[in-house]
């Protein structure tokens, strides 16, 4: 090539560069250059420009690609299959040049279970379900498919999952078809009350359909509410993504890392998940004292530790101030009702990471204002969230908020029981007495703002399952007013629960740390520990952890044959 015809090239290509840059991807080039520049002619050049057919090549799934201009991709024509769950519908935000359509036959991608094309996907996790007064607390894979398919198995005994239709439609991308006997169908929103209606039941939900009215079943010994849950190994995940024209789905990965296109990651997101553990009552004093003198200060906890500590939140209701004066615990003075605890005993709540300190107890102020207000000190070092109880009234009654993965907690209670010297007073320190009409309205603003209200009582002490009207219409108030969680801190022996206007209230849990071995009255020695799980501003579960109280001291998980006794009879109590 002659070097004016050369040089005369480059200028007609620089040109070319210019007029990309000039028009971009939105706009389409000219079909003739010399439309906009009249003095090139296209016979000038070595080559003529001539337009390249996009070609529909795989794209190597995570492997970033330099796209075509849009104007060279046709549109982006999106058929969700059947199986996508409502949530994750609701939260797919398509681009520009992208539309759903209604038909897999006039779509060119498609959303889909088990597809993952170019890295978009969504991680789905679905949960085993019962109604919450249902004794069995995990199924196995291998069960669970056999009653898929039709066949009787245990503990679903020949009746049907129930499930909607679009979980059934992703369970069968999973599992193959099911039996016609396997399933039941029913809408998302009616499912909950036709397994309460058709109890014994079970179904299968994906996780963002919980409800506390749900018991959560493992599978395999592996449970969604659990946040060390590696998913994984978890059975029922499954993957939705897109699966189509390798140019379309190029482009559809690339708008969703340039965030122009949303594609939720998973619906169970544990930087939105939190677990709140609450208990009875403690009181470090008595045979406890004298048991954690001799066995050390932890002995107490050896054998629930995990369930404590791995908790985000830890709630103790601890009716026993430290006293600097507290003598060593004397198990020839187990029946004293003027309760102390020496101030080293707090490292049993060090070792089980407590977070929040409930001060509602009646025994607070039994060895003087002096150590409830050391006791106050103890918290502060710590940086434990306190309430129920202040260096005055005014303190005592407010409400304190913590938060924890996004989800805002606003902690509330009062003792109404008495006796006096145990109150705060304007000027001394105490528990909180109870205001029901300004407890009420402060849990109402605190709802309003978007706090999850907790509240709790110190209530009167009855040693039978079911509550009195009068604490049912006090804790029901509570609910009423917006609370999420009503719990009775007082018990000693373990009351039933109830789900009322959009709130769980537990009317008594039992003793936690406390020596009552079935005294005064058979039962004593039984315990709740509820964990209450809270995703993305909502409670989602309540997992009853049920626990034995030996050597006057120390909590151990129950045997299955315990816990079945204690919740057939608690069940049974609640009218379920």
């Amino acid at each position: 090539m002659k070097p004016s015809a050369l040089l005369l090239f480059w200028k007609k290509m620089g040109i070319l560069l210019l007029l990309i840059v000039l028009f971009g991807c939105n706009a389409p080039l000219p079909q003739n250059i010399s439309q906009i520049f009249p003095s090139i002619n296209a016979a000038d050049t070595p080559t003529a420009f001539q337009p390249v057919a996009a070609t529909r090549t795989a794209l190597p799934v995570n492997t970033a690609t330099v796209l075509p201009s849009a104007t060279s991709i046709p549109e982006a024509k999106v058929w969700i299959n059947e199986a996508a769950p409502p949530a994750l519908i609701k939260a797919i935000r398509l681009p520009e040049n992208a539309r759903l359509v209604t038909s897999s036959a006039e779509a060119n991608v498609e959303l889909c279970p088990l597809c993952n094309q170019n890295g978009l996907q969504a991680d789905w996790i679905y949960a085993v379900v019962a109604p919450f007064p249902t004794l069995e607390d995990t199924v196995t894979l291998a069960d669970l498919k056999k009653t898929w398919y039709g066949e009787p198995s245990t503990p679903f005994n020949g009746k049907p999952l129930l499930v909607s239709a679009s979980t059934q439609a992703a369970l069968t991308a999973l599992w193959g078809k099911p039996a016609a006997t396997g399933v039941e169908i029913h809408k998302d929103d009616e499912l909950l009350d036709a397994a309460w209606n058709s109890r014994p039941s079970f179904g299968i939900v994906p996780f963002e359909n919980l409800d506390p009215r749900w018991k959560v079943l493992s599978v395999d010994g592996l449970s969604p509410l659990e946040k060390s849950l590696d998913v994984k190994t978890y059975p029922l995940l499954l993957h939705f993504g897109f699966h189509g024209d390798p140019i379309i789905t190029a482009r559809l990965a690339n708008n969703v890392n340039q965030n122009e296109m949303t594609l939720p990651a998973t619906n169970r997101d544990t930087q939105k998940m939190t677990t709140l553990v609450m208990t009875g009552t403690t009181a470090l004093t008595r045979a406890v004292a004298y048991k954690m003198d001799n066995k050390g200060v932890t002995y107490p906890a050896s054998d629930i530790h995990d369930w404590l500590y791995n908790a985000d939140l830890l709630h103790i209701s601890n009716e026993s101030s430290f006293a600097k004066n507290c003598p060593m615990g004397d198990v020839n003075n187990y029946g004293s009702l003027m309760f102390c605890s020496r101030p080293e005993y707090i490292g049993l709540l060090d070792y089980i990471g407590a977070d929040i300190i409930e001060l509602s107890g009646n025994h607070n102020n039994d060895w003087g204002r002096d150590a409830f207000t050391n006791s106050l000190d103890l918290y502060q070092q710590r940086g434990w969230l306190v309430y129920a109880g202040g260096a005055n009234l005014e303190e005592a009654r407010l409400p304190r908020t913590i938060e924890r993965n996004g989800n805002r907690f606003a902690f509330i209670g009062c003792n109404p029981a008495g006796p006096d010297f145990t109150w705060a007073t304007k000027t001394e320190a105490g528990v909180a007495s109870c205001n029901y009409t300004w407890m009420a309205q402060t849990v109402r603003d605190l709802r309003s703002q978007g706090f999850i209200p907790i509240v709790t009582f110190q209530y009167f002490e009855h040693y039978i399952f079911p509550p009195t009207e009068q604490q049912q219409a006090d804790f029901r108030r509570m609910t009423d007013a917006g609370a999420a969680i009503v719990s009775g801190s007082q018990s000693h022996y373990p009351q039933t629960m109830e789900f009322y206007n959009n709130g769980f209230i537990h009317y008594g849990l039992g003793n936690l740390f406390f020596d009552q071995m079935d005294i005064p009255v058979i039962g004593t020695r039984r315990e709740f520990i509820d964990r209450h799980v809270f995703y993305d501003g909502r409670h989602i579960s309540t997992e009853l952890l049920t626990a034995m109280l030996e050597d006057y001291s120390r909590p151990r998980p129950m045997t299955p044959e315990e816990r079945t006794a204690l919740l057939t009879d608690i069940f049974k109590a609640a009218g379920w």
